[in-house]
């Protein structure tokens, strides 16, 4: 049995133990509705602030037959013309534009693009693959809207469905200039791995895990389905160059592994930062964790270079 103890800092831990004050494990028990609120109310004990040089505006994406809300944030003084489209956390069930809003401000805020934050449908309202769909059409959005470099961002979920659209999207005209994965969600092998070494982590568990995805789904068979599970793809070739950041303390760290071996083994770009005695949903601790301000410096720095077509690693 893994001994986090000797893994995680005393600023870890404290992060932790803070999380559950808010977010406690037994919400297990809990409806969707009341998940929903605790998570909301733990997001807002947790907003660091937006910094003063962004401004955002709500707005909403007209896909036909419905409307997909998006926060758009905009930097005073842009360095750069880049688009950067990010899509939250969550499980699939939790998690809007509030619960992400000071990350994606801080996110332009460092990088000076304008960062666009995805409000994809979320389960059991909407099972798969309607959160896909959302996100594959705020991609088709963005590249209509303008000739700015268009990279693709999120964490967790929000992983998944910037991995999803890369592989549905590799036969476009515009493809997406680079993507950075946070402790995705990849569809892993159940059976090994950090799976199996981290599947009593502190904030995420297998049984979490789990459960998300039966949510997700309603329980339906998606084996072999790519825009649910992005490593269940025969053919990792073409895709965009690929930055993942993974938690060396979470269930979910082997999928950035698996992930990134499968396009550098397909003549692809990427690289996979494992971060040392960090946890998933350390984000949220990126101001309060030296491990998580060093993996957050990391992040930014990636979204900067891929937004410029560099690639520096």
């Amino acid at each position: 049995m893994t001994d986090y103890t000797k893994l995680l800092d005393a600023e870890t831990w404290a992060f932790i133990e803070k999380t559950n004050s808010y977010y406690p494990p037994d919400t297990v028990d809990c409806t969707i509705a009341e998940r929903r609120a605790i998570y909301d109310r733990m997001c807002r004990r947790f907003h660091a602030g937006d910094p003063e040089e962004v401004t955002a505006e709500t707005t909403a994406i007209d896909a036909g037959d419905r409307q997909i809300p998006i926060r758009v944030y905009r930097h005073a003084a842009p360095e750069s013309d880049a688009l950067v489209l990010y899509f939250h956390g969550g499980g699939f069930i939790l998690g809007d534009l509030e619960s992400h809003d000071d990350v994606c401000a801080e996110l332009c805020g460092r990088t000076g693009y304008e960062v666009v934050s995805v409000d994809y449908r979320l389960a059991p309202e909407h099972i798969h693959p309607a959160a896909f769909d959302d996100a594959l059409a705020a991609f088709e959005w963005a590249i209509r809207r303008d000739e700015r470099p268009v990279l693709l961002a999120g964490d967790s979920a929000g992983g998944n469905l910037a991995a999803a659209v890369s592989h549905a999207t590799r036969g476009h005209q515009r493809r997406p200039t680079g993507q950075v994965l946070i402790y995705p969600v990849l569809g892993g092998n159940t059976r090994k791995g950090s799976r199996i070494e981290h599947a009593e982590a502190p904030m995420l568990t297998m049984r979490d895990i789990l459960f998300y995805q039966e949510i997700q789904t309603g329980g339906a068979d998606v084996v072999g389905d790519i825009t649910y599970a992005p490593l269940a793809d025969a053919d990792f070739a073409y895709l965009p160059p690929t930055v993942v950041v993974s938690a060396e303390c979470d269930p979910l760290s082997s999928d950035g592994r698996d992930y990134c071996e499968r396009i550098a083994a397909d003549g692809g770009k990427c690289v996979w930062f494992n971060e040392e005695g960090l946890v998933h949903g350390y984000l949220r601790a990126r101001n309060s964790v030296g491990r998580a301000r060093t993996s957050f410096t990391r992040i930014v720095e990636a979204v900067k270079t891929l937004g410029q077509g560099e690639w520096l690693y």
